[in-house]
């Protein structure tokens, strides 16, 4: 048998994932840009929102929706303390001098791609979902063998879950242009970087393949 990791989804084994999609980093009253003058905001974030909100927001809607056709279990990760302050947030975190405090509007889905009925969202405090949330606990009571990725930042915390899905065993899908960092540079060298550990699709083939099943 050859392995591959070119496998169509079954969607009673797969589960799709949006990583923190949420209004702290993809709104821009959000705790990572609600301070900055608009200039800067312009000149460092113009190119990130303008693709966003143009395109990617779009193609994750559409995700999500075939998703919810095929009856792939959909699922969400956001950046959020378990408490007010902060103080169990990573190193890595607290070091970079973020927080998004417990039960805040930063934490949330942002409306575009809100959860529907008791979808999942788990909280995380580190880049990678593995780390700091029961999600492989999760999947595999799930049943998840496949795990399509969805979301931003595309080299930081997307890479980190790809990385950690796949050396827990999940067989892993990228939507390449359903995710999105802050240059174009940015997010076509993460692409190459991490395409030895997933299968990586656009939107629109992996809507093909969810509407024959």
């Amino acid at each position: 048998m050859t392995l591959t990791r070119a496998v169509p989804l079954v969607p009673e084994a797969s589960a799709l994932l949006f990583v923190d999609v949420q209004n702290f980093a993809a709104h821009r009253d959000g705790g990572e840009f609600k301070d900055m003058p608009e200039a800067d905001f312009n000149e460092t974030y113009g190119w990130f929102f303008e693709e966003l909100d143009a395109r990617v927001i779009p193609n994750m809607q559409a995700l999500q929706a075939a998703c919810r056709r095929a009856e792939v279990e959909v699922m969400y990760t956001t950046i959020e303390s378990l408490t007010l302050d902060g103080r169990d947030r990573s190193l890595d975190y607290k070091i970079t001098g973020f927080n998004v405090p417990k039960g805040s509007w930063d934490g949330k889905v942002i409306d575009q791609i809100a959860p529907e009925g008791d979808e999942m969202v788990l909280p995380k405090s580190s880049s990678s979902v593995f780390i700091s949330t029961h999600i492989d606990y999760v999947l595999r009571n799930l049943g998840v063998r496949q795990l399509v990725i969805s979301g931003l930042i595309t080299d930081q915390c997307v890479e980190s879950a790809i990385r950690d899905a796949c050396d827990l065993g999940y067989l892993v899908t990228q939507v390449t242009d359903a995710c999105l960092t802050y240059t174009p540079e940015r997010h076509e060298n993460s692409l190459r970087t991490i395409k030895g550990y997933c299968r990586q699709v656009t939107t629109a083939a992996l809507i093909e393949e969810l509407d024959a099943l």
